[in-house]
């Protein structure tokens, strides 16, 4: 199978998972303490993939240099990128409760919203793509991590939009296209960088990592700790601990 049809397989893959939790959280009355919990666990989660595969392999590849410029700009393209998003009413967009506008409240949220989850979820698909280059196998733990990251994701977004009033309509066919696209940018992670030097490589991985580093804290923190209990922060660890597993086993 060519390498692009695989990075766009498992990016799809991973991206479906936003579908998943996003139909849990339309469609089910989930408790937002339930909601709050699998947050943590996906938040821990992501951050030992950016620790140990993301940065890691960045400075592994070219050095602290490289890996530092690229998480830095990672982070401040990232923040740049959500203040505008949260002026046009999608600052909440991961949260379950009334937090969220209806585009009565702030015209024009639904396609903040949109473009906000898409800036959350291209930089993970991207790295992907990226680890299939030179005849590499797929990162696994990559894709598990990103896959188990989305489903809490959706599932809360999902809550917080229908709250807001957002139709079925909008809201899977927001997760749908997210999905898609998912694919479509490991695609690309895969073609476009395919003859990159390892430093070029190692500064889009580090990108990638900081983005995901201040989305983790923007977007995925609040809401876990929104309703927080008192197993929150174990929960958290306990989704760290599962995916460095997962990293030292692969």
């Amino acid at each position: 199978m060519p390498g692009w049809l695989q990075a766009g397989g498992w990016g799809l893959l991973a991206g479906s998972a936003l579908l998943i939790g996003a139909a849990a959280g339309y469609l089910a009355p989930v408790p937002r303490k339930v909601i709050a919990s699998v947050m943590a666990f996906g938040a821990g989660v992501l951050l030992s993939a950016v620790a140990f595969e993301l940065v890691a392999e960045a400075h592994e590849r070219a050095g602290l240099t490289p890996t530092v410029l690229g998480a830095m700009t990672g982070a401040i393209l990232y923040t740049g990128c959500n203040v505008l998003l949260a002026r046009r009413g999608a600052r909440h967009r991961k949260r379950s409760g009334e937090q969220q506008p209806s585009e009565q409240e702030q015209g024009g949220s639904g396609t903040a919203l949109a473009l906000g989850a898409l800036l959350d979820g291209v930089p993970e698909s991207i790295v992907i793509g990226t680890s299939l280059l030179g005849g590499g196998a797929i990162s696994v733990v990559t894709v598990v991590a990103v896959f188990i990251s989305n489903v809490p994701e959706g599932l809360s977004s999902a809550a917080g939009m229908r709250r807001a009033g957002r139709s079925k309509a909008y809201v899977f066919g927001l997760w749908t296209g997210i999905a898609v696209i998912s694919g479509l940018a490991a695609v690309a992670g895969f073609t476009l960088l395919g003859g990159a030097p390892a430093a070029v490589l190692a500064g889009i991985t580090a990108l990638a990592g900081g983005a995901i580093l201040a989305m983790i804290a923007d977007t995925m923190i609040p809401e876990a700790f929104d309703e927080a209990h008192l197993l929150i922060g174990l929960i958290t660890v306990v989704g760290f601990l599962v995916a460095f597993a997962l990293s030292q086993a692969g």
